[in-house]
């Protein structure tokens, strides 16, 4: 029966039969309404306590944790964290639908400087200056700024469906995270791996503190370049005299700061002549640095080698200031010298690059401190003392103050305001950064790690084929550092999508030591004591145990109390031998120990370390994942995490990246709003978030789309199961007819391809799998063929109960199935079917039986392609209305051979192709089935609708309707 019998009677029918029919009926609207029911379902599941009725139910279970990366108490959520806690709510709704115990505790990162940041400005609204705040009141107000957004986002992720420990989550500004956070400090201190040194490191003079690499990002911009000559003043080459040296830079605020001049050891130089003086300048880069200088002509006098600028020194242009300015400039050996563009020769400023600072280093030149945190020169620098900012393209610009002085004294060959390149910038403020050398806390990353905490419990091993092969284990690898922990971590985790391992690899691998010190108020302190005398850093179990309790009992504000330097140091100290440190942590530090306040604390006892998954974006690979595993590798040894899934960027429907100044965002509340959590749910499932990937309009209509054919998949579902008894039950599946085991044999099939896309995070086949399992295999396709003996068949008809029966299996399969994706539709359905049962998110993992047959799939297959073949022919009957329906087209199929004559017999193919009747002849010369389709001269029985032979004339009843009405 191709479709339901309208309200409006047939035209040539002798009697209305409607009432005969056993039509689908439900409750479950057509019409989501999602937007209206969610919220009602949500405040259900608050008022049952379903998280707390989940835990009871999987107690005792093999446990499956998912940490939680804890996103920034700043501002509302957006489309990302939307993507991001709906991909992690699938991994533990599917876990436990597994039958697993998969608790999810959701948390927050709330110290650091984009609070500090917005609570500052609210103080410069108001004209009034941070630094004249009591810090203690200045912490006070951050902390109820993170608060205030902890719980804005809180119901804004809680809307989205998630089920969690919402009223119990994890914050960094707890006092008993902050205890543990400068716990975990002291142990790093105590193995010998922290340490005070002046390096460069990323400092923005906005924020006026260091920043991690974690916090940066590179935007294009355009730039002063300048070629500056020195005046070589001694060399072992007589010709060099009086020459000068040409350096060729990007940044001329780092001129009053040079120390020296790198050459490489594999570079060749020249000599060359323009008019009365003489530059030194590599081979290659003669022609551009020519052509920088407007130099009509050059004269090469000699070549020089680059052995023979050992011992070579210059003097600054603004020598004539003095002092600083009138020290020797060395030529230093540096590999790291290349002739891709410049001169081939490099100015040396330690104080601003890793090169320079690693260089002079080794050749015994310090660096000098000359530009202050908020990026001015120090008022008692001998060359524009107190001016800047530094890298205010004004300052650097070719008529800016460091050119024109250049310019005054000779130095300045050519300047031009229009090199573009990369440069970083803070991610925060979007403000450019500089390198800065400061004195700075640093952990170590290839310091021989003598006392690392041994790991005893078994399941915070790693485990081979060939037994344990803890990366720790002293006794066969040393002492290791904390970059052989890392690199060896990660070659034991597994990273979905694999590429994962190369990129974090990579970045471990090359990694400088790690930045843990900032200069700020809203964090966690540097709880450290240095020995003023010597410099030596107080390593003392006692009073590290009194500060951690302190900073337990009282937060962050234990570690600056008065009197507090004496009490924890304790008798036998003066307080005054020992410089209390007043930096505060990085919050990459804060978050890369989340896995010990939250998994190790039994604060949370269904939780335990270490977890089965991490899963955040990919540009967690610097961030997160590598503080954590940092941390974790520096104090146990090990990873925090077996496994690593992270996922793309959300772009918009043209592919490119969403911004405010473009108005190309979606906002995830409004979209909830508009269509519900479950149509955004959808989307992010259905994506390959692997990958960047995209959000749109269309893109989000096809989505709402594909859930109105779920949805409807699941109306119909509901209908045909009206009524359905475990009398009507069949029990033996071989009983049933071939179309019915056909489709068990499909469901099992679908049961192994949900079960591999779990196991491989691959949510978006999982939701392809059964979005198509339900719309080509079952709407399309078993619906169709069997609709006519769910309406119209007996009750008790053996093909009627086997079909309901597999419908019944169908539908408790693909609503557990399709609960992690569709949270609030899923709870509709099964709510409508068993309003007393409970939640469907309670069920587990359903049973499938053994009904793998590939043999039976092999020749369904063949059937269906078939079946594709007689639609083909009858679709343009359709078009040009030779006929209404496909019941009422007669279909003769030829065969060249009997062997490839169906097994159906021309009863049940009719029935498949949905047809009056079929004909089948074999002996026809064709290559494959020959189809030919024509108008049926059957008449139309007036219950089912079927044209058949027995039928007299339209309108009468064929056998079986009469046998049913009768009956």
């Amino acid at each position: 029966m191709a479709d339901a019998p309208s309200s409006k009677p047939d035209a040539s029918a002798k009697q209305d039969w409607r009432s005969t029919v056993f039509l689908p009926q439900t409750a479950f609207p057509m019409k989501a309404g999602l937007p209206q029911k969610e919220p009602g379902i949500l405040a259900r599941w608050q008022e049952q306590d379903l998280y707390r009725q989940l835990r009871n139910a999987r107690a005792g279970r093999e446990k499956f944790i998912l940490h939680d990366g804890p996103p920034y108490a700043n501002g509302d959520m957006h489309i990302g964290h939307a993507l991001n806690h709906i991909l992690k709510d699938m991994v533990v709704r599917t876990q436990s639908l597994l039958g697993k115990n998969a608790p999810y505790v959701p948390g927050w990162d709330c110290h650091g400087l984009p609070i500090e940041w917005k609570v500052e400005e609210q103080y410069r609204k108001q004209k009034k200056n941070k630094d004249e705040v009591d810090p203690a009141e200045f912490r006070a107000e951050c902390r109820a700024y993170a608060q205030h957004w902890v719980d804005t986002q809180r119901e804004q992720l809680k809307r989205l469906g998630i089920n969690g420990d919402w009223d119990h989550p994890y914050l960094t500004m707890d006092y008993q995270a902050e205890a543990t956070i400068v716990a975990e400090l002291m142990k790093f201190a105590e193995s010998g791996q922290v340490y005070r040194g002046a390096k460069p490191v990323m400092w923005s003079p906005v924020e006026k503190t260091a920043l991690a690499e974690a916090e940066i990002e590179y935007e294009d911009i355009t730039s002063t370049q300048v070629d500056v000559a020195f005046e070589i003043v001694e060399s072992p080459i007589p010709e060099l005299v009086g020459a000068h040296a040409v350096i060729w830079t990007t940044t001329p605020w780092t001129i009053p700061v040079n120390q020296a001049i790198a050459y490489g050891p594999h570079v060749d130089y020249s000599l060359i002549g323009v008019g009365d003086r003489r530059y030194l300048v590599a081979n290659k880069l003669i022609g551009e640095f020519a052509k920088r200088a407007s130099f009509e002509r050059v004269d090469t006098e000699r070549q020089v080698d680059p052995r023979d600028l050992a011992s070579t020194i210059a003097r600054h242009p603004m020598h004539h200031l003095g002092g600083f300015f009138a020290r020797p400039r060395p030529f230093l050996p540096g590999d790291f010298v290349t002739t891709d563009s410049g001169t081939g020769l490099v100015h040396m400023a330690p104080d601003h690059g890793e090169d320079d600072f690693d260089l002079c280093k080794a050749n015994g030149i310090d660096p000098v401190f000359a530009v202050e945190g908020d990026g001015k020169y120090r008022a008692d620098w001998g060359w524009l003392p107190g001016q800047g900012s530094v890298i205010n393209p004004k300052f650097n610009a070719p008529d800016g103050p460091i050119c024109a002085d250049l310019r005054e004294a000779g130095a300045l060959l050519a300047a031009s305001a229009d090199y573009r390149h990369s440069y970083p910038h803070s991610w925060r403020s979007k403000a450019k950064v500089i390198y800065r050398c400061t004195p700075q806390w640093f952990i170590a990353m290839d310091q021989p790690l003598d006392r690392l905490p041994a790991l005893t419990r078994p399941e915070q091993r790693w485990e081979d084929e060939g037994g344990d092969s803890r990366i720790d284990d002293q006794a066969s690898a040393g002492s290791p550092t904390l970059r052989e922990l890392a690199l060896k971590a990660i070659s034991k985790t597994r990273f979905v999508p694999e590429k994962g391992r190369n990129r974090i690899g990579s970045m471990v691998e090359g990694r400088p030591d790690w930045v843990i010190s900032r200069q700020r108020a809203w964090g966690v302190p540097i709880t450290l004591f240095v020995e003023r005398k010597t410099g030596k850093l107080l390593v003392d179990p006692q009073v590290n145990a009194r500060i951690v309790a302190a900073i337990a009992e009282k937060g962050v504000d234990g570690w600056s109390e008065d009197g507090a330097p004496a009490r924890f140091l304790g008798e036998g100290r003066n307080p005054d031998d020992y410089e209390q440190v007043s930096d505060i942590l990085d919050v990459w530090f804060d978050s890369g120990c989340t896995h010990a306040f939250v998994l190790e604390s039994g604060r949370w006892p269904e939780l335990r370390w270490p977890a089965d998954l991490y899963l955040e974006g990919s540009d967690q690979h610097r961030g997160w994942f590598q503080s954590s595993l940092l941390e974790s590798c520096g104090t146990r040894g090990r990873a925090p995490y077996d496994a690593v899934l992270t996922h793309g960027f959300t772009m918009d429907a043209k592919g490119m990246k969403m911004s405010k100044s473009l108005g190309n965002t979606i906002n995830p509340l409004d979209l909830m709003r508009d269509s519900g959590a479950d149509i955004l749910r959808l989307w992010a499932l259905s994506v390959d978030f692997t990958e960047d990937h995209r959000i749109g309009k269309e893109i989000l209509a096809g989505v709402s789309d594909q859930y109105r054919k779920l949805r409807n998949t699941f109306r119909y579902l509901l209908g045909a199961l009206e009524g359905f008894s475990e009398e009507e039950r069949v029990d033996d599946a071989s009983e049933m007819p071939e179309l019915e085991r056909y489709m068990l044999a499909l469901l099992g099939r679908l049961d192994e391809r949900l079960r591999a896309a779990v196991d491989g995070f691959d949510f978006n086949d999982y939701t392809r799998a059964l979005t198509d399992f339900c719309n080509e295999d079952l709407s399309a396709f078993f619906f169709d063929i069997r609709k006519d003996s769910l309406y119209c068949d007996a009750a008790a008809d053996p093909k009627r109960r086997a079909y309901r029966t597999v419908l019944d299996t169908l539908f408790q399969a693909l609503v557990r199935w399709a609960a992690p994706v569709l949270v609030f539709t899923a709870e509709e359905v099964w709510g409508t079917r068993y309003p007393d049962a409970g939640s469907v998110h309670l069920l587990e993992w359903p049973e499938i039986g053994d009904w793998a047959d590939a043999r039976l799939v092999d020749i369904w297959t063949g059937y269906r392609a078939l079946r594709e073949q007689v639609t083909a022919e009858i679709e343009p009957m359709r078009r040009d209305k030779t006929v209404g329906s496909s019941l009422e087209v007669r279909v003769a199929l030829g065969f060249p051979d009997a062997a490839d004559r169906p097994m159906l017999s021309a009863e049940e193919l009719a029935e498949l192709f949905i047809v009056s009747e079929v004909v089948l002849d074999t002996g026809t010369v064709v290559h494959g089935p020959a189809v030919v389709a024509g108008r049926t001269a059957n008449h139309k029985c007036g219950r089912c609708w079927r044209h058949l032979t027995e039928v007299a004339e339209d309108g009468d009843l064929c056998a079986r309707c009469e046998e049913v009405v009768n009956g």
